[in-house]
């Protein structure tokens, strides 16, 4: 018997290449290689259950934990060697069924064999290829494959990578799939095409590249191992160690993360509460940054979530809308509309004064015509915050559906509330411009000053030019051609009214736009600081949907459902990543190489 010795290997190569040398070999010396060689002397079972076995046996617990259920491929074992090295012997030997025997290429196509334990004593085979089913027996069997082989691939000697797929159902056997392949052959005989090699070469590298596959080399002892082709093609696709191990540690890590995620199942009203106080500061923190510091980090990419410069668009596009109706006032009837005015308002007073009234008339008209965008914009803004609210509350409720459920319907009454309350507010700043021509700031005075300096000249060219269009300060370009008819006093009073109202009216738009940004300010603030987490504990503790706190012990069927399928498939991985380790372990004790 041979000598078990130690060599040392690549640590680059898979640790699923297997290789089997048939025979006795003295002063075998092989090139370095992780791949485990077995000399056998006398029959091949010692060689089979000292080396083999182990991995087989593996196999049958990672089948029996179901690990398949995971996602995770079981192996198949794919034989290779050269032609007449001893590949049937050996899968003779696995199978305990006789497989054709002979000179030259008795494989000619890849041969699957499908082993599955079978409880009852009478074994059933069948052999499937070409869209048939054939069943045979183990007396029958080898005589079957070679005809089947013949009608896949041809009565000559030629090959074909059509597969012959051979299911044996026996007591006994390990569950477990190999692939016989043709035998490599670099000179063709009688029969077979020139380019055989290639042919073959071909097959195997289709069966040995996928990573799940392990390589079985079956070698003759008097190989020479170093130049061996089946070696030497193993290795060619060899460039991860371990992919069993790799493939569960990455779905354990995958499951592992998952349940981290998942929030604790809460086992009292204390812990109940204070997973909700979580929510609550989590939910606050956030609505702080993205509502009120203008802060995104959260969402970087999701521009609908960045809200300052939202809401802040949102302003700007209020403004243009309140000055585009300031300067889209027709122009073709300049100061007709001040003249009807003054002309109704007149009364028992001294001349050249300004009614008041009239000034109040035009204010009024002025006012009701932008009324509706202050609460268009309101409307639009607290629309918009009550989605982003609600997206922030879902996003950190996700795990506590009841606790959802108050949140979201907590969020949304409050907004509702805010809204109403900003819409009313901003009725009554609508309502108190319609009333009230006040106004400390300065600028209302010089404004007025300055347009008037050309009051006189205008109305010079009203009376005595022939001109239809004249350009006014503040104004633009007007049609004065109706105006010819009226006297200096009523014009000079129509054009002063003009005037007082262009530089209030301004200040008037400048006033609601800073009232509006004001109140938004101050809204949001009292939102996120107060007013919600208020608001959410109403909502769980209330009478009208109170109880919120207790049910959240109640987990969702769901996710009880999730938490324990989880639960077990890392049970499963972790068992199965033993099984994969302890192979492993032994496979570094045992000896590399067997002379």
């Amino acid at each position: 018997m041979g000598e078990i010795k130690r060599t040392e290997t690549d640590s680059g190569s898979r640790s699923s290449i297997l290789s089997i040398l048939q025979d006795d070999q003295e002063g075998f010396s092989p090139t370095s290689s992780n791949a485990l060689v077995l000399v056998q002397n006398a029959p091949i079972i010692s060689s089979y259950n000292e080396r083999i076995r182990p991995m087989l046996d593996a196999i049958d617990k990672l089948r029996d934990l179901m690990v398949m259920d995971e996602g995770i491929q079981l192996p198949t074992i794919v034989v290779v060697g050269d032609q007449s090295s001893g590949k049937s012997s050996v899968l003779e030997s696995l199978a305990g069924i006789s497989l054709p025997r002979g000179q030259g290429i008795c494989t000619r196509v890849p041969l699957v064999m499908r082993l599955q334990h079978h409880s009852d004593p009478e074994p059933e085979l069948s052999l499937q290829y070409n869209d048939r089913v054939e069943h045979t027996d183990e007396d029958n069997i080898s005589e079957d494959i070679v005809n089947a082989t013949n009608l896949i691939a041809g009565d000559s000697k030629g090959i074909s990578d059509t597969p012959l797929t051979l299911l044996v159902k026996k007591n006994g056997v390990p569950d477990l799939t190999m692939v016989d392949l043709p035998g490599i052959t670099r000179v063709p005989v009688r029969g077979q095409p020139e380019n055989i090699y290639d042919q073959i070469k071909d097959i195997i590298m289709k069966y040995i590249k996928p990573e799940e596959s392990i390589i079985l080399n079956v070698l003759s002892a008097s190989a020479d191992f170093s130049t061996c082709e089946s070696i030497s093609m193993s290795r060619s696709v060899d460039s991860r160690h371990l992919f069993w191990l790799t493939s569960i540690n990455d779905k354990l890590n995958s499951y592992l993360s998952e349940l981290n995620k998942m929030p604790k199942k809460l086992l009292s009203v204390a812990e109940a509460m204070t997973a909700v106080m979580q929510i609550i500061g989590t939910s606050k923190e956030s609505l702080k940054k993205i509502l009120v510091r203008g802060e995104f980090d959260e969402f970087p990419d999701d521009k609908h979530m960045h809200c300052t410069a939202r809401l802040v668009e949102m302003l700007n596009k209020c403004s243009d809308q309140l000055h585009e109706c300031n300067e889209s006032e027709n122009k073709s009837n300049f100061l007709l509309e001040e003249i009807a005015i003054l002309e109704e308002a007149k009364g028992i007073n001294l001349p050249n004064f300004v009614p008041r009234n009239a000034f109040l008339i035009v204010l009024q008209r002025k006012v009701k015509g932008i009324s509706s965008i202050p609460i268009e914009f309101v409307e639009q803004v607290w629309s918009y915050i009550e989605d982003v609210v609600l997206s922030v509350l879902t996003s950190n409720t996700e795990n506590y559906y009841h606790v959802q459920l108050s949140a979201r319907r907590a969020g949304h009454n409050l907004i509702e509330k805010k809204k109403e309350r900003s819409i009313n507010w901003m009725t009554e700043i609508v309502e108190m411009e319609k009333i009230t021509d006040y106004t400390c700031n300065p600028e209302y005075l010089s404004e007025w000053h300055r347009l008037m300096t050309e009051q006189e000249t205008f109305i010079q060219k009203v009376l005595r030019d022939a001109e239809i269009n004249i350009n006014v300060k503040g104004i633009g370009m007007v049609e004065v051609g109706g105006l010819r008819k009226y006297t200096h006093i009523l014009l000079s009073q129509a054009f002063d009214l003009k005037m007082r109202m262009t530089a209030y009216w301004n200040i008037v738009l400048r006033r609601l736009i800073d009232i509006m940004g004001l109140h938004l300010q101050l809204s949001v603030s009292n939102l996120v600081n107060k007013d919600l987490e208020m608001e959410i504990m109403n909502e769980l503790l209330g009478p009208n949907h109170g109880g919120g706190i207790e049910r959240m012990l109640e987990e969702p069927s769901s996710m009880a459902v999730k938490r324990q399928k989880l639960i077990k498939s890392i049970k499963k991985l972790k068992e199965s990543k033993e099984v994969v380790c302890k192979i492993i372990d032994n496979r570094f004790t045992y000896a590399d190489y067997l002379v």
